[in-house]
């Protein structure tokens, strides 16, 4: 086990926890007044409100962050049992890596509904991507140690990630093209 990778999942975690934490608290502000207007709701396009009321907000039938809540917890409580030296058995790793890739695939179902569905974006939902990514990368990196891929991808894992990170914030800047002109 790397200590960077504990770090990740300690400081990753807790950013993501803190977004997810926040975000509950804005949703239950919404729900006690409908004309709330969340602290991230800054302008058209950066618009945690019109997330927030879509339907995409509940996919499992309650607010998306209690999900963000409880899975960051987990995550930042693995980092910090790591960083004491812990090693965990392989079934906790794969615990972990199915934790991860139920994370990446839903915060890419979420870019996705942002981008073409809702036409908005959330700030604090973004940090969630971004931790999420990262977390599920590394998780895997860590999975893979010892094997040929595993080799591979760790020599360039920075560049994955970084081209990852880029392909999301090109289709961003895509979708709402029209909106950032204004702004120049």
């Amino acid at each position: 086990m790397s200590r960077p990778l504990a770090w990740l999942y300690t400081i990753g975690g807790a950013l993501g926890l803190i977004a997810a934490v926040t975000l509950t608290l804005e949703k239950i502000e919404r729900l006690k007044d409908p004309s709330y207007v969340p602290s991230c709701s800054i302008n058209p396009v950066l618009s945690c409100g019109s997330v927030m009321d879509s339907p995409q907000a509940a996919a499992f039938g309650f607010p998306n962050p209690i999900i963000g809540v409880a899975a960051f917890a987990v995550v930042v409580t693995f980092g910090v049992v790591l960083l004491t030296g812990y090693e965990p058995p392989r079934w906790v790793w794969f615990g972990m890596q199915l934790g991860a890739t139920f994370g990446v695939v839903f915060v890419h179902w979420l870019i996705f509904a942002s981008l073409y569905r809702i036409h908005a974006l959330c700030p604090y939902c973004m940090v969630v991507w971004v931790v999420t990514i990262a977390i599920f990368w590394y998780t895997t990196l860590h999975n893979l140690s010892g094997t040929r891929i595993g080799g591979v991808l760790r020599r360039v894992h920075s560049g994955i990630l970084a081209l990852w990170y880029v392909l999301i914030v090109a289709l961003i800047l895509q979708e709402f093209w029209s909106y950032w002109v204004t702004l120049l």
